[in-house]
């Protein structure tokens, strides 16, 4: 089972904690992390792209010439795609980008990337975070005692408005609550700090 150490906000180690072997130590599935990254980016589009086909753009109702007897070729409308200001032929039309993704694929998505984390020793653990004030200041100085450099992903068990104001402008950083996390929220950030009530909600989620 892994065994990672738990720190608090000054960086100082509390204890060591044994995480989770089912949740925190398989071997991460590549295809299945990909299915599932590839399934929340598609949900992420929007979908709304559109163009008008002939039945849509304004115009040619009246045939414009006779189908017999002036030499050229035969049109009904002056909308067809041919024509300048006709309908766009197999054009763009909203719609979902939706990918299913079964909910046991999910789980073992997500399973996937916090092992994934564990194994290249790129998750913190830490008791709490709480800050006094919402000052962006002290929120970095946490993160500087935690050792975190590089992109980092925090996730806690809820969001207080002071550390959300805190962590707003940090760069490369994003402060989640552990119910919202996704899998490519963990796979997008190098760093993964936990608090130890996310880290319990995760194992009792996942199991």
């Amino acid at each position: 089972m892994p065994i990672v150490a738990l720190l608090n906000q000054a960086g100082d180690k509390v204890k060591d904690i044994t995480l989770d072997d089912s949740v925190f130590g398989i071997e991460p599935n590549q295809q299945v992390l990909y299915d599932v990254v590839n399934a929340q980016r598609a949900a992420m589009r929007q979908g709304t792209h559109d163009v008008k086909n002939r039945t849509e753009v304004s115009g040619g109702g009246r045939k414009p010439w006779r189908q017999k007897g002036t030499g050229r070729a035969r049109q009904g409308s002056i909308r067809a795609a041919q024509w300048r200001g006709g309908g766009v032929v197999f054009g763009p039309t909203p719609r979902s980008y939706e990918v299913k993704v079964n909910r046991k694929v999910r789980q073992l998505g997500m399973k996937s990337a916090l092992s994934a984390k564990v194994l290249r020793n790129e998750i913190v653990v830490v008791d709490k975070i709480e800050l006094a004030e919402a000052k962006t200041k002290q929120f970095v100085q946490v993160l500087n005692n935690l050792k975190v450099n590089g992109k980092a992903l925090v996730v806690v068990p809820e969001l207080n408005e002071v550390l959300g104001m805190a962590s707003r402008n940090v760069e490369n950083t994003f402060v989640a609550v552990s119910n919202h996390v996704s899998v490519l929220d963990i796979l997008t950030y190098k760093n993964l700090v936990l608090t130890e009530a996310a880290v319990k909600y995760f194992e009792e989620v996942l199991k």
